[in-house]
């Protein structure tokens, strides 16, 4: 059964037959763009290991198909600490790979916005799971996000969180505290959060401090969420030095191991790096709103993922990483040619219920005009017993969610 599945996804790439037949290539190469040093760099190493097994596993199945069983080459390149240097590695990247047919990065949406600033022009199909509203909102033709943008994703996390909270302990929170980093996902992320959504679910800030990474000392903001009370809170860093930072300061007043609720953002909040350096009890709880991960249905994927990397699970970054590759594939597939044009072409027409589209949460692959892509749903995933388990969607969930009673 579990590579009858495999099968499938791989499949979904070629379900479709080409609409025109280039000549015979021997490789296509697709590119990733995301930190790969610098205080992201985990979260780069997480979609690097996703996407070179997805490249194996198309090399292994006969390559692309539609061109004689091209190879898949992958290039990557580091988008390191800045945008500046995402920027950089993006102009490299059309200067020393030509042939790139697609590529996907740069993590950070703040690096993402300025990475496609280079990719658009040269006309190379990106996708990203930044979740930046900006960066579909700049009327370019060749970046697709498979994330919920930042403001969808706050429109709905919310909602979902205090359903979760009253299903579990029968009753509604009406205190929120907000600690959050200024960079681009965050700012989208909040600017709903505070223009709309808090009135609308009858929530009140009773803290809202904004900072810029990295942090140095969380001492201020954890004493002001402690004098404040909030029923949850809602924790917006965007790397693990600075979660942690955080984490160990609600411990040392006495608000962590799940006594207050944490609500983050982002897979990095469920790499084991964080309970490997925070502790097992100081995560247990925490939930965290992401764009994708293995909950049911992917247990096949992940127990190879695992098996090849050594990591404890499977979570935003590889599987997205690895579902990108697998997309840019069913492209050329379908345009058979590695024309980066073509392939953006084919991209345009994507409307798949099947193969790669099982690896999304909603599992429906077409994006609009602008290149978001249409019902992509958001994922809960928490921290319970030192391990990630999904807890929303219900249909992909592997344990109910915990809450403290209140």
């Amino acid at each position: 059964m579990a590579t009858l599945k495999r099968r499938a996804l791989l499949a979904g790439a070629a379900s479709v037959p080409a609409i025109g037949r280039a000549r015979a290539e021997t490789t296509v190469t697709f590119a990733m763009i995301s930190p790969l040093s610098g205080p992201w760099a985990r979260e780069g190493q997480l979609q690097l290991g996703g996407a070179a097994m997805a490249v194996d596993d198309i090399n292994a199945a006969g390559g692309i198909k539609a061109l004689g069983g091209a190879k898949v080459r992958l290039v990557q390149f580091d988008a390191g600490d800045s945008a500046e240097k995402a920027k950089d590695a993006a102009q490299r990247m059309v200067a020393q790979e030509p042939d790139v047919s697609g590529g996907f990065g740069a993590w950070l949406s703040t690096f993402t916005l300025a990475v496609t600033e280079v990719t658009e022009r040269a006309q190379i199909p990106w996708f990203t799971q930044s979740y930046s509203d900006l960066i579909t909102g700049r009327g370019f033709h060749y970046i697709f996000q498979s994330s919920p943008t930042a403001v969808d994703q706050a429109e709905k996390a919310l909602p979902t969180i205090l359903d979760l909270a009253e299903r579990s302990t029968g009753k509604r929170p009406t205190r929120i505290g907000i600690i959050a980093d200024n960079t681009a996902s965050s700012v989208s992320f909040l600017k709903p959060i505070r223009g709309h959504v808090l009135k609308d679910l009858g929530l009140t800030a009773v803290v809202d401090e904004v900072f810029t990474p990295p942090l140095t000392d969380a001492t201020t903001l954890i004493q002001r969420v402690r004098s404040a009370r909030p029923d949850f809170l809602l924790a917006l860093p965007s790397n693990v030095p600075d979660d942690k930072m955080v984490l160990d300061k609600l411990s040392e007043y006495g608000l962590g191991g799940g006594k207050l609720p944490v609500v983050g953002n982002g897979g990095h909040w469920a790499t084991p790096e964080l309970v490997a350096n925070a502790g097992k009890d100081v995560v247990q709880g925490i939930m965290i709103v992401t764009a994708a991960g293995a909950g049911k249905g992917l247990e096949d994927i992940e127990r190879r993922y695992m098996a090849r990397t050594k990591e404890p699970w499977m979570l935003q970054e590889p599987i997205m990483a690895y579902g990108h590759i697998m997309l840019l594939a069913a492209a050329v597939e379908r345009a058979g040619s590695a024309d980066r044009r073509k392939v953006a072409e084919q991209i345009r027409a994507f409307d798949l219920r099947d193969g790669p589209a099982l690896l999304f949460p909603g599992q429906h692959v077409k994006y609009d005009a602008a290149g978001r892509r249409l019902d992509a749903k958001l994922m809960i995933v928490q921290w319970q017993n030192g391990r990630i388990v999904t807890t929303d969607p219900p249909e992909m969930a592997q344990a109910a969610t915990i809450w403290p009673k209140m």
